[in-house]
């Protein structure tokens, strides 16, 4: 038995659930869980489930997907609107003040310190996320054999993250057992009206703000921007980190929006932010207008970055919930789909061992030659404290600022 609240109280729970989602994607959809399910009642168990097996199937942030599907659950597009965007808003808002401190402000010595003893855990954090999940997804050879097939296309053979995503769906797909076809499990011809004419929404959607904004400002880094997280958003499978190589190494080696340092500055405070870790995207977008915005001022240049690139990160994230969302009970029966997408996930966490090879180069090897032994002792050491005592994220990040302090005013 359900309750649905009234339109003001759910508003007021996203509001809530915007401050307080930190903890990355387990902690956000604890909380969701617990408050949704288990308390309010305003969802069953059942559907709270078949709904987060749905997500964890999209590209992008799972747990704000989450939240806009029980939005729509419970007030319809508007419902869906108001938590996808408040599960984002407070930590958007965050990120924004701390790039500007970081772009404005960066080389003093206090932020510079407290940056510098985030990096190792980073490092941690991220090695912590491919051990999590290739304990979850690496349970065949098959899977452990995707994971190093997109740890080296990636990482040696450079190919395209795209690729590697469409690599691996085809496998799965290809060796999934048949099972209930999809004209079976859906009325094929009113779903493929319904999807185009949302398809057509969100095209318009997407064009028109982007094109008074290039009116206004000039192409460059808009447009690109624009495209380019576009692309991103939507093969962002198993979460940030999987689509963030592929991001990192864009930006700061094809676009140089940013430097390498500035990236692992981005992750690392937007791991401090409530809302998902994708938020990193908006730091990216934000220095990519503060050293390329052209004619506008810095700050004007960024800030119309940033909100470039949270609106071109995010608007595909709600349409594909508002695409998929009547079909969600449908869709579990379609195992070629379900295998595609349990290969893509696979592979994703060769693809993130990659994004961990790409931070520790920064934090571990010194630009004079030689090993960081500190900062080698403060990832592993961090690494522990994840794995084997769980510990809270926001007090290993807390640690990680004053191991930097204390190195700064110490000098190792």
């Amino acid at each position: 038995m359900t309750d649905t609240p009234s339109y003001r109280d759910a508003l007021r729970f996203w509001i809530t659930l915007g401050f307080i989602s930190f903890g990355g994607p387990a902690g956000q959809i604890a909380v969701m869980q617990h408050e949704l399910v288990d308390r309010r009642k305003w969802i069953g168990q059942e559907a709270f489930l078949q709904a987060l097996n749905f997500c964890m199937l999209l590209p992008g942030p799972e747990a704000q997907q989450l939240a806009t599907y029980v939005g729509w659950k419970l007030h319809g597009l508007k419902g869906a609107l108001t938590a996808g965007i408040l599960f984002v808003l407070p930590g958007a808002v965050l990120l924004y003040a701390l790039a500007w401190v970081a772009a404005a402000h960066g080389d003093t010595a206090i932020v510079g310190a407290v940056l510098n003893g985030l990096k190792p855990v980073v490092v941690a954090l991220v090695l912590h996320a491919v051990w999590r999940i290739g304990r979850r997804t690496l349970k065949t050879w098959i899977a452990l054999g995707l994971a190093l097939m997109a740890f080296v296309a990636l990482e040696m053979m450079h190919l395209p993250f795209p690729v590697i995503v469409l690599g691996a769906g085809l496998v799965g797909w290809i060796t999934a057992k048949p099972g209930t076809a999809l004209a079976e499990a859906f009325d094929t011809r009113g779903m493929a009206r319904r999807l185009g004419k949302l398809a057509v929404t969100y095209l318009a959607l997407l064009a028109i703000p982007v094109a008074i904004v290039v009116a206004f400002a000039g192409q460059q880094p808009f447009l690109t921007l624009a495209r380019f997280f576009t692309q991103s958003a939507f093969v962002t499978f198993g979460g940030a980190y999987a689509v963030l190589p592929y991001v990192a190494d864009a930006a700061v080696n094809h676009f140089q929006w940013l430097s390498s340092a500035d990236m692992i500055n981005g992750l690392a405070l937007a791991e401090t932010t409530p809302g998902p870790l994708i938020l990193v995207l908006e730091y990216v977008g934000f220095f990519a207008g503060w050293n390329s915005g052209g004619a506008l001022s810095p700050l004007a240049a960024a800030t119309l970055g940033a909100l470039v690139t949270l609106y071109a990160t995010f608007l595909p994230s709600i349409f594909l919930i508002l695409a998929g969302a009547p079909y969600i009970e449908g869709i579990a029966k379609i195992k070629t789909a379900a295998g595609a997408l349990s290969a893509i996930t696979a592979a994703v966490v060769g693809v993130i061992a990659t994004l961990a090879v790409f931070v520790a180069r920064q934090v571990v090897f010194k630009t004079e030659g030689g090993i960081d032994v500190p900062g080698l002792l403060a990832i592993l050491l961090a690494f522990v404290v994840l794995v084997r005592f769980k510990a809270g994220l926001h007090w290993v990040v807390l640690a990680g600022a004053a191991f930097g302090l204390a190195r700064a005013y110490a000098g190792f």
